[in-house]
C-alpha cells in the first residue's frame, strides 16, 4: 500500500483512538447526571435539565465511541459463517460491507450537517420546559459521523491490504 494510505489509515486510528477513550468516560459523566436527578426529585425541587443533558451525554457517548469501536473490532457481528471464514475472504466481505457503511454514512453526515446548519441558523431549541439550544449536540454529531466515515474508509484500505497479502 501507497504511504499516504499508511499514513491516513495511522493518523486517523491515533484520533479516534484518543477521542474513544476519552467518549468512554461519559457513561459516568451520564451517571452522574442521572444520579443527581435522582437526588433532586427526592430530596429538593426537581432539576429540569437533567433528563436531557443525560440524553445529550448519551449521544456523545454513542457517537464518538463509535469509531473507536470500530477499529477495535468491537461491532456486532452474525457470526454463522463470518467466524470460519478465512481471513481473505473476511477482508472480502467486509470490503463490501464497508462501501455500504461509507454510503450510509455520507448520508447521515449530509442530513447532520444540513440539520446543524438550521439549529445554528435559527437558533432551533429542544420543545421542553428547559429549552436547551440544539447545535451543541447537532455538532457533536456532525463530528462523530465524520469520524466514523474516516476510520470506515481506514478499514476500507485495511481490507484491501489484507486482499492482497498486506499488512496496515
Amino acid at each position: 500500500m501507497p504511504k499516504a494510505i499508511r499514513l491516513y489509515v495511522k493518523y486517523v486510528e491515533a484520533v479516534n483512538y484518543r477521542i474513544g477513550r476519552i467518549a468512554m468516560y461519559g457513561i459516568f459523566v451520564m451517571a452522574g447526571i442521572l444520579l443527581w436527578s435522582s437526588i433532586s426529585k427526592t430530596f429538593f425541587l426537581p432539576s429540569l435539565w437533567t433528563l436531557e443533558v443525560a440524553q445529550f451525554a448519551m449521544v456523545a457517548y454513542y457517537i464518538l465511541g463509535g469509531p473507536y469501536s470500530i477499529q477495535l473490532n468491537a461491532n456486532v457481528r452474525m457470526d454463522l459463517l463470518y467466524a470460519n471464514w478465512s481471513p481473505k475472504k473476511k477482508a472480502c466481505f467486509d470490503s463490501v460491507t464497508v462501501l455500504l457503511l461509507l454510503f450510509y454514512l455520507g448520508v447521515m453526515l449530509y442530513g447532520a450537517i444540513d440539520s446543524t446548519a438550521y439549529a445554528l441558523q435559527y437558533g432551533e431549541r429542544n420543545p421542553s420546559a428547559w429549552r436547551p439550544y440544539l447545535w451543541p449536540i447537532k455538532t457533536i454529531m456532525c463530528i462523530g459521523f465524520l469520524l466514523m466515515l474516516l476510520q470506515a474508509t481506514a478499514e476500507l484500505f485495511k481490507d484491501i491490504a489484507k486482499i492482497r497479502g498486506e499488512e496496515i
